[in-house]
């Protein structure tokens, strides 16, 4: 297993019982509503939908808009198999930067990649229940197991490939010489999904050997919808117990590989608590937990923001501070930890809220997205790198060519996808 010092940066189908509140004096309506739902119907969630898609666009505005971040490296990596591994994390390296730039790719990475666990594990409960523990695992083979594949093999290339060119390489075959020279097989975005894998394969053998094991967590989540502060600190609480020491054993900043299975290394716990805490919402039913769109959470949409630009300047004065001591204060480097932690879920909780209030219409354009967003994912990295190797020589300030490459890459990556979708066999996948 190799450790790297890199920063690398699924369908809306959800199922929600619709149970209304127990009428008053009915003894057994009152007892069904105490307990998650065992199989809840199908069917769409329009903002955890749209919530999805939201996030897959900001992923493609993450990477793209990464050539342009001012606290990026300045020059190109030279050769793929070369000392310097920056081009895994920024495959292209332009002159041009706006420093706003940096601010986004920060705000994203401390929460975007817990949140979309945390919306993955919506689904698990529903899933498992309707397929039972084998089928389940065949289909999450099928549906994250066959697109890594693709998204590792083909699209990362694809993906590396301007590194490769800007760093002095020079035709197809010396690519792939670097290449297969490298110690592992970079995958990219694609990371993500594998991960997911993984705690899908969990999922189900937990079912086997625990088979209510989701209700448990569902009945945790219970109490979600009238005290989501509450259930916001328990998960603070969980996720800090599980990150902080990995933090401080591995930094931050660390990542592991074996050959094309590329992870986080602090932040893969942390991320398994988030879609566990997705699998209890998610059981207990999300029209009546925390996404009810009467709830508490929703209705206070403008204190969650509020908290979320607060905590945000916070966690940044904290995090530059232990910056910038290199190390040498294991207190603030704690601390940095710790407000990593809490943000992550103030900011989570921030955006359940504010499309559980306001994404409640439906709109054919982003029905759209939501129905593409997986495939957009798993496509995006290499229309990103491509364009913004072709923006290199544009006389345009960072600003313009960030904006450029994001509406490009998610333009192309949508249109690719949409089509490509059209094929039976595609469409089942993706």
């Amino acid at each position: 297993m190799k450790f790297e010092q890199t920063t690398l940066s699924t369908p809306a189908r959800v199922s929600a019982p619709a149970v209304p509140p127990a009428p008053a004096g009915i003894a057994a309506e009152a007892a069904a509503a105490a307990e998650p739902a065992s199989l809840p119907s199908s069917g769409h969630n329009l903002p955890v939908g749209y919530l999805r898609a939201f996030i897959t666009a900001l992923v493609v505005g993450h990477h793209a808009v990464i050539a342009y971040n001012s606290f990026i490296p300045k020059t190109s990596p030279g050769p793929l198999n070369g000392p310097s591994q920056w081009w895994r994390a920024f495959p292209v390296v332009d002159s041009q930067r706006w420093a706003g730039f940096g601010l986004f790719n920060t705000f994203n990475d401390m929460f975007f990649m817990a949140l979309m666990f945390f919306l993955s594990g919506l689904f698990v409960h529903a899933s498992l229940g309707r397929k039972g523990s084998g089928a389940y695992l065949r289909d999450r083979a099928l549906r994250l197991g066959l697109p890594f594949v693709v998204a590792a093999g083909v699209v990362a290339p694809l993906a590396y490939y301007p590194a490769y060119l800007q760093g002095g390489g020079v035709g197809l075959a010396g690519f792939w010489r670097q290449w297969l020279a490298l110690d592992g097989w970079p995958a990219g975005p694609a990371w993500f999904v594998w991960v997911l894998l993984a705690f899908g394969a969990v999922a189900a053998l937990l079912s086997r050997l625990a088979p209510r094991w989701t209700e448990a967590l569902g009945r945790l989540a219970s109490g979600a919808r009238s005290r989501p502060v509450v259930f916001c600190s328990l998960l603070v609480g969980v996720s800090a117990v599980v990150y902080v020491p990995m933090a401080l054993i591995f930094t931050p900043f660390s990542w592991a590989s074996f050959g094309p299975f590329t992870f986080q290394t602090s932040r893969l716990l942390f991320y398994f608590v988030y879609f566990l805490a997705g699998v209890g919402v998610g059981a207990w039913g999300l029209e009546r937990g925390l996404l009810a769109a009467d709830g508490r959470l929703a209705r206070r949409w403008g204190r969650w923001s509020t908290a979320c630009a607060t905590i945000f300047v916070l966690t940044m004065v904290v995090v530059v501070a232990a910056l910038s001591q290199g190390g040498r204060s294991r207190g603030l480097e704690i601390g940095g930890d710790l407000a990593f932690v809490g943000f992550c879920a103030v900011s989570s909780f921030c955006f359940l809220a504010l499309f559980a209030q306001f994404a409640t219409k439906r709109s054919r354009l982003l029905d759209s997205l939501r129905d593409n967003a997986y495939g957009i994912y798993l496509v995006h990295y290499a229309f990103v790198s491509w364009l913004q190797l072709a923006l290199l020589g544009a006389p345009l300030p960072g600003f313009v060519k960030g904006v450029v490459a994001f509406l490009g890459a998610l333009a192309l990556s949508w249109g690719t996808v949409a089509a490509l979708r059209r094929i039976p066999g595609v469409a089942r996948v993706v």
